[in-house]
């Protein structure tokens, strides 16, 4: 069973960053497209940027300029680099992938277990 397991959320005030960390676990062929989207109390989730197995990225206009996204593909790993932190950041973080079980089956899509983001002073 794939598991995508989320680390790095936490408390920050204004200005300040934080990097997010998802690998996804267990036995598959292959991991294609990754992302981070995030929900804050009673709003939708919402995109906040994506990365595909070649690098190609797309972000929210929102944190344009302010997050990054990459991935490293041995390790099956995505992060969320998260600078100049805004009050309005504060979500529940969650990891999103596209995986491959199989060499000859279409991917599955996945959720993590979503990591809680604070900005606060």
């Amino acid at each position: 069973q794939v598991q995508l397991v989320e680390s790095g959320g936490g408390l920050v005030q204004p200005g300040g960053s934080l990097r997010l960390s998802c690998a996804a676990s267990g036995s598959f062929f292959g991991v294609h497209a990754m992302g981070w989207y995030r929900q804050a109390p009673g709003k939708q989730r919402e995109l906040v940027a994506t990365i595909t197995r070649g690098g190609s990225t797309n972000y929210a206009d929102s944190v344009k300029g302010r997050f990054t996204i990459s991935r490293d593909n041995a390790k099956n790993t995505v992060y969320l680099q998260m600078n100049s932190l805004k009050p309005e950041d504060t979500a529940l973080y969650y990891c999103n992938a596209d995986v491959q079980a199989r060499w000859d089956s279409p991917p599955v899509n996945f959720w993590g277990q979503g990591t809680q983001v604070t900005v606060s002073s």
